[in-house]
């Protein structure tokens, strides 16, 4: 019992890399159920089952944690790259189903939950939200038209933000119990819209 209990004073465990995948796992989950605020070092250190001062040492502080945990994975970014390579007329399909593939897997949602509740409170996450929109929609965007981009991104942007706050958050049904395919054959549609479709005619051009 005094070995155990010297090893977690210390905050020493086996295995660098399971450590630091372990505080990463649990950091997402805090960040996505408690938001930037509410989520602490220590608390997210004893999820983790290792000493605060084993998180710091790693991550440095609370900001550089987020940062790192918050990033989305590289496949995702892959993945909006890729849209503009297919055939215009189903590039909101296309999209949709790497937007609700993204939500349905635990890990990148809870890196999407936890830039939309943080953002509110957080520079550091709503710069994310932001980022994500301009550089990652808007690219896709700029690919497939060069009407109003700015315009567009920011409407697929409040899209995602929208379902992912609906479906995961607020769990308003009956959108947070349909299949993950019916959901894709809702929002194809809006999707194709915002990114080729007329947008309204009040807006100059």
């Amino acid at each position: 019992m005094s070995s155990s209990s010297s090893t977690k004073r210390s905050g020493r465990r086996p295995g660098p890399t399971t450590t630091r995948e372990a505080i990463a796992a649990a950091a997402r989950r805090q960040f996505a159920e408690l938001g930037y605020d509410r989520a602490t070092i220590r608390g997210i250190a004893g999820e983790a089952g290792v000493d605060a001062a084993l998180v710091v040492r790693f991550h440095g502080s609370k900001d550089a944690l987020f940062r790192e945990v918050m990033a989305l994975p590289p496949a995702v970014a892959e993945a909006m790259e890729r849209l503009a390579d297919g055939p215009r007329a189903t590039v909101g399909r296309r999209l949709a189903e790497v937007v609700v593939g993204m939500l349905e897997d635990p890990r990148s949602r809870a890196i999407v939950l936890g830039r939309i509740r943080s953002a509110s409170s957080h520079p550091e996450a709503a710069a994310l939200v932001r980022d994500t929109v301009t550089r990652d929609v808007g690219r896709l965007v700029a690919a497939v038209t060069d009407d109003r981009p700015e315009t567009r991104s920011g409407l697929v942007g409040s899209q995602v933000v929208g379902l992912a706050l609906a479906r995961h958050v607020v769990r308003l049904e009956p959108l947070a119990s349909l299949p993950a395919a019916d959901v894709v054959e809702y929002i194809a549609p809006v999707f194709q819209h915002y990114l080729l479709g007329r947008l309204g005619e009040h807006e100059s051009s």
